[in-house]
């Protein structure tokens, strides 16, 4: 199964069409995340990120709800293991 998580993008690096790239918000996980296939994409908006790839924007709304519905998911998923704390 494939996944692909929402983030926010925090900084851009315009180095190159190809090349550029951006640090991600995953909640508060930052990454390094290339943004070449988002290039309408700005600091503040979110991307839908794939294997290190934004590859489409989403409207702040549906990004918090799919984040959302990930912490369920993890919440759930703890219950059923017996533990106490996401992370």
């Amino acid at each position: 199964m494939c996944l692909a998580v929402p983030g926010k993008i925090l900084e851009i690096k315009e180095t190159g069409e190809l090349t550029r790239s951006g640090k991600v918000s995953f909640g508060g996980i930052v990454k390094e995340i290339n943004l070449a296939y988002t290039p309408e994409a700005n600091i503040g908006d979110y991307v839908i990120v794939h294997v290190g790839f934004a590859i489409s924007t989403l409207n702040e709304d549906e990004a918090k709800q799919t984040l959302k519905y990930l912490r369920e998911i993890t919440e759930i998923e703890m219950e059923l293991r017996g533990e106490n704390e996401i992370f």
